[in-house]
């Protein structure tokens, strides 16, 4: 009976114990998750720091990461560099980023069409990507589950932009076909080439100008890759060819609108030249309110950075992104936009 009674007492010994250590154990791996929840890392790579859009859109991620940090106590790493418009450079900061050990990696990709290496590397690492202003192509998109793309609509900033040269030809015809002729001449700046955004914003805003009843007709066209001085020495050399008829200067960016400004007023023209662009940059908005500018497409460029880096968040923490952001098509977000006008004219100049 002893015997019995001291087998059974080591027993229950022993279960106390275990129940101990696995109460020990549960509350140390909850202490190390939540050790883990109180940092994350970004890695963010952009095809350009100098793009005004880019630029802007870098400094509002930064802010929101701070203000993030100071509300949770959660400390935010962002590293972020600029690719220089080098596919492989961007390649090669993508290892860099996984190297140090980023939970989620943001990507503005250099060429659209050339994800395939970010996106393996991020796949052999399992770390989450959300690319951002540059859509890769769906078939990048749909290799993994854990992939996704922030970004604007470029046919709704297309048809917007095209609405504001719409509405300004219906109440103001004897301004925008300055020489009475029936038809407004137009010239058009276009973003790169091989950018979407380009592409669909050059087809969309020309076609709802003509749905919407403007008469149009085309003097010349150019890609200046969604640069101010390009567009400028484009536009310089237009006005030089095209000197009393050029009415209306469609641009896919208002960096490239703000160029060709800068080009109409180097010339010293005196008759008003329309310009409108997208993106409603802090310099394009300038332009606009001085009256320069007759319109521009916002992208609410805070809403955006927001999209990005709740997106970012969520895939650090293992999170659903669909709880934080509105998702659409499984793994998109499109950033909401309107379009800004400055109407003063209302006679001719």
């Amino acid at each position: 009976m002893k015997k019995k009674r001291t087998f059974g007492v080591t027993l229950l010994a022993a279960a106390v114990l275990c129940c101990v250590c696995a109460v020990f154990f549960f509350h140390m791996k909850e202490d190390k998750k939540t050790e883990e929840k109180d940092a994350v890392r970004i890695g963010v790579s952009v095809y350009r720091w100098d793009d005004t859009f880019i630029s802007s859109l870098r400094a509002e991620l930064e802010a929101i990461a701070k203000n993030y940090e100071k509300e949770t106590g959660i400390k935010v790493t962002m590293d972020i560099s600029d690719a220089k418009e080098n596919q492989n450079v961007q390649d090669n900061q993508i290892e860099r980023f996984i190297s140090l050990g980023c939970d989620v990696l943001c990507v503005n990709p250099v060429d659209r069409s050339s994800a395939t290496n970010i996106i393996g590397q991020a796949m052999d690492a399992n770390v989450p990507v959300v690319f951002f202003n540059r859509e890769p192509v769906e078939e990048d998109m749909n290799r993994w589950d854990k992939l996704y793309y922030i970004g604007a609509d470029a046919k709704e900033s297309a048809v917007l932009q095209g609405e504001i040269v719409a509405d300004f030809y219906r109440n103001n015809q004897e301004l925008l076909d300055e020489n009475g002729d029936g038809v407004v001449k137009y010239v058009l700046l276009e973003g790169e080439s091989s950018h979407q955004d380009s592409l669909i914003r050059t087809e969309w805003s020309v076609q709802t100008i003509r749905d919407e009843g403007v008469p149009i007709e085309k003097l010349t066209g150019g890609i200046a890759n969604w640069d101010r001085n390009q567009a400028s020495a484009l536009m310089e050399q237009w006005l030089k060819e095209y000197p009393d008829e050029i009415e209306l200067v469609i641009c896919n960016n208002d960096d490239m609108a703000l160029g060709a400004i800068d080009a109409i007023d180097r010339e010293g023209i005196m008759k008003k030249i329309y310009v409108v662009g997208i993106d409603g940059t802090p310099v394009g908005m300038e332009a606009l309110e001085a009256g320069k500018l007759l319109g521009t497409v916002n992208q609410d460029i805070h809403t955006y950075a927001d999209a990005i880096f709740q997106s970012a968040v969520a895939l650090a923490f293992g999170e659903k992104v669909e709880d934080r952001i509105d998702i659409q098509d499984g793994r998109y977000y499109r950033c909401p936009q309107k379009a800004l006008t400055s109407f003063q004219q209302s006679s001719k100049p």
